[in-house]
């Protein structure tokens, strides 16, 4: 059994492209939950989302909260050594804490994955993610 410490605060996530010349943040996401706890997606229709949440990209969440956001999960990523992509989901608690929640270090990368949606915002779509992460793979076969 695993117990944790209830966080009181909402759910948001942030997308990470490791490079050369260092990292890249997606835009932050929010989980928007009707009611119970997060539910990834109904296999039956995965487009439509889960029954009880939403992801709202980018976050409803203010300018400084989204910077302490991604530059908390830039620090996270560096810390755990992460190459390549990574999503970092975290809680911002009322009083403007980021608290870790999960790192996804192989995201989904399908139509309706939480990771080239926060990309996408920022202003790299998933082929341009891609374009990069081959280009990474192939700088590392060079060392």
């Amino acid at each position: 059994m695993l117990i944790e410490e209830a966080v009181a605060g909402i759910e948001v996530g942030c997308a990470i492209l490791g490079e050369r010349s260092g990292l890249v943040a997606g835009e932050v996401d929010r989980v928007a939950l009707s009611h119970g706890f997060l539910r990834i997606h109904q296999e039956s229709d995965p487009e439509s989302g889960s029954g009880n949440s939403a992801f709202v990209v980018p976050a409803d969440i203010s300018a400084a909260a989204r910077s302490l956001v991604q530059e908390t999960a830039k620090a996270i990523y560096r810390a755990l050594g992460c190459k390549g992509l990574a999503r970092v989901d975290t809680f911002l608690t009322d009083d403007g804490t980021v608290v870790l929640n999960e790192v996804q270090t192989l995201p989904g990368l399908t139509s309706y994955s939480r990771y080239p949606r926060m990309m996408a915002a920022a202003g790299l779509p998933l082929a341009g993610v891609i374009d990069r992460l081959v280009a990474l793979a192939l700088d590392g076969t060079k060392r």
